[in-house]
């Protein structure tokens, strides 16, 4: 368990800003394009789809954030 501060925390914070901002700005100028003719239920499912997908690395992420390492720490036995 992590005593002191880190880098990682802050960085790791403006960094997942910087690319939730340009992940949405991508979704809110090229999506309207492809999808702008669709019906409005298929419409809905694409923008719930790329609502989620951004939760995928978000563990990983975060794990890195904590521990320095992109994988889980092996579990402890206490």
């Amino acid at each position: 368990m992590r005593e002191t501060p880190t880098w990682r925390i802050p960085v790791g914070i403006i960094g997942l800003f910087i690319g939730l901002m340009v992940y949405g700005i991508l979704i809110a100028r090229y999506a309207p394009e492809i999808i702008g003719n669709w019906h409005g239920l298929a419409q809905t499912i694409v923008y719930l789809v790329l609502g989620v997908i951004w939760l995928l690395p978000l563990k990983r992420f975060l794990i890195w954030m904590e521990t320095g390492s992109w994988s889980a720490p092996p579990a402890s036995e206490d």
